[in-house]
């Protein structure tokens, strides 16, 4: 368990937080400009001197009468900027990183951390001739180098264009499942958190405004995810089946299935889904001869109103283990079909909504 409590004070903005992050898997820092996420990652980093309590699977870091400085801090860092040595090649850029650490003290390989990233074949290239995405992953394996206990990323992607982005995603994810190392990550992007984070903290004006899982903060309707464009469901899924001929995959969720693009992997594999709220739209009776391959029986738990349209909140299924989906309807949709919660009714999810 990564514990934290840090409070830290300056003119226009005040820092204050009380955090309990799993010592595995990724834990996204998200919120606003402003709310104090790169702030919190520094004071984690012991780059910004906050008050209070540091703790790292039993070992302090910071309290009130200890201060480990960053140099001695067992973290990699991560930022916006790969921050190469543009003279050195990027062999010897990971050379560098690697050397940081006595011998007996490496826990991550040299060669796990460069197959890892996929970057073999760039080791004998310059940061000048690599790309954007390329750069980003020789900086993070350059801080896999230095044998981490916890690595800290800062909007890694924040400075990428889409295509660099998504070259890069699959590697982050394979580094989430292969690497038994916590990871705190910072970033703006919701697409990001869904794809990547099992633990989300949602900042506000320096201060956290929810925290925990992250399927189960997605579905809550009382948060500002809910009142974003993006605002939508996560869910944890394992592949089921696949139609070949017609490029489909199906997906077991707890109280349901659905139909997407196809997904590269053989049945019984997990998988995460995102559906957008926009996409889901509500039938009281099952649609018949319909085009919309998914139509899942769901229960109305939560109406919130956001003006002209309504956030609703509807549980798959009846096992307790159900998931969630949201779906952003029209004011005027509500009142026609007099929705109520406990209400019973389909979802309807078009199959090419989840293909990308």
């Amino acid at each position: 368990m990564i514990e934290a409590r840090l409070t830290l004070a300056r003119r226009d903005f005040a820092l204050d937080v009380s955090l309990q992050l799993p010592s595995r898997g990724v834990s996204a820092l998200f919120g606003p400009s402003g709310c104090g996420k790169t702030t919190l990652l520094r004071a984690l980093a012991g780059l910004e001197r906050a008050t209070g309590r540091v703790v790292l699977d039993g070992e302090v870091w910071q309290n009130d009468t200890v201060f480990v400085p960053t140099h001695q801090r067992p973290i990699g860092y991560v930022i916006q900027e790969a921050a190469l040595f543009p003279h050195l090649d990027v062999r010897r850029n990971l050379d560098y990183g690697q050397r940081r650490i006595a011998p007996g003290e490496r826990r991550i390989a040299l060669d796990q951390a460069v197959d890892l990233l996929g970057i073999g074949v760039l080791m004998d290239r310059r940061p000048a001739t690599l790309s954007g995405g390329e750069r980003q992953r020789v900086a993070i394996a350059r801080a896999l180098a230095t044998s981490p206990r916890l690595l800290l990323m800062d909007e890694p992607l924040a400075a990428l264009d889409a295509q660099r982005k998504a070259e890069i995603l699959p590697y982050l994810e394979r580094l989430h499942r292969d690497m038994a190392l916590p990871i705190v990550y910072v970033t703006h992007a919701l697409d990001e958190v869904a794809r990547l984070a099992d633990h989300l903290v949602l900042l506000q004006a320096g201060r956290v405004l929810a925290q925990g899982g992250v399927a189960e903060l997605f579905s809550r309707t009382d948060l500002p995810l809910g009142r974003q464009d993006e605002a939508g469901a996560v869910l944890e899924a394992t592949v089921a089946a696949h139609d070949t001929p017609y490029g489909l995959t199906r997906i077991a969720v707890p109280g349901g299935s659905l139909w997407l693009g196809t997904i590269d992997q053989p049945p019984g594999t997990p998988v995460r889904a995102r559906v957008l709220a926009r996409d889901v739209s509500i039938a009281r009776d099952a649609p018949q001869h319909s085009s919309i391959l998914n139509v899942l029986p769901v229960t109305l738990e939560r109406l919130d109103s956001e003006g002209r349209t309504v956030l609703l909140r509807l549980r798959l299924g009846e096992a307790p283990d159900a998931a969630w989906l949201l779906a952003r309807i029209t004011r005027r949709s509500t009142d026609t079909l007099g929705l109520q919660p406990g209400d019973r009714l389909h979802a309807q999810i078009k199959g090419v909504a989840l293909m990308g």
